[in-house]
């Protein structure tokens, strides 16, 4: 076997250096795009035992805490609320419309950083709910009582 890189082998070996050059050109500008939008998603316990920095956009759930939703007096769309999992708390900061399903008691997700006090500050706040929600207007009937049931039939 010789060592002689004939016009094939040379064409074969230019072909896999710029082949490895694109790849590695493109991990170098999509990493980045990747990394900026990159939300970890983080209970309240973890969070108070965990060494996050303030730099990361965190996406914290959990359910909010009765009592704790405020919102701005003059009509401003600044809230603040406290998500809880039953043993640790974090307060959070928002600012925009929050969702229909929002309410004290029930679960949330807030995405945002946190400050240096250790209050997240949201970005945007998401309501959970479960796979059997039914809109308030729309009436299933077989959640009528019966004799609603029956008197709609007549």
């Amino acid at each position: 076997m010789s060592a002689v890189l004939t016009p094939r082998r040379k064409r074969l070996l230019l072909l896999l250096a710029s082949g490895a050059l694109l790849v590695a050109a493109g991990v170098f500008f999509v990493y980045p795009i990747f990394r900026s939008n990159l939300a970890f998603y983080v209970t309240p316990g973890e969070l108070a035992t965990s060494s996050t920095r303030a730099k990361e956009v965190l996406r914290v759930g959990g359910l909010v805490q009765p009592g704790s939703l405020q919102r701005a007096a003059n009509g401003a769309l600044n809230v603040r609320f406290t998500l809880t999992d039953g043993e640790s708390s974090v307060p959070v900061v928002y600012h925009g419309v929050l969702p229909d399903l929002f309410t004290e008691g029930k679960g949330a997700i807030a995405q945002g950083k946190l400050d240096a006090s250790g209050t997240l500050v949201a970005t945007e706040v998401l309501a959970k709910h479960d796979e059997n929600y039914m809109p308030p207007n729309v009436r299933h009937p077989s959640s009528q009582p019966p004799e609603a049931a029956s008197s709609a039939a007549q």
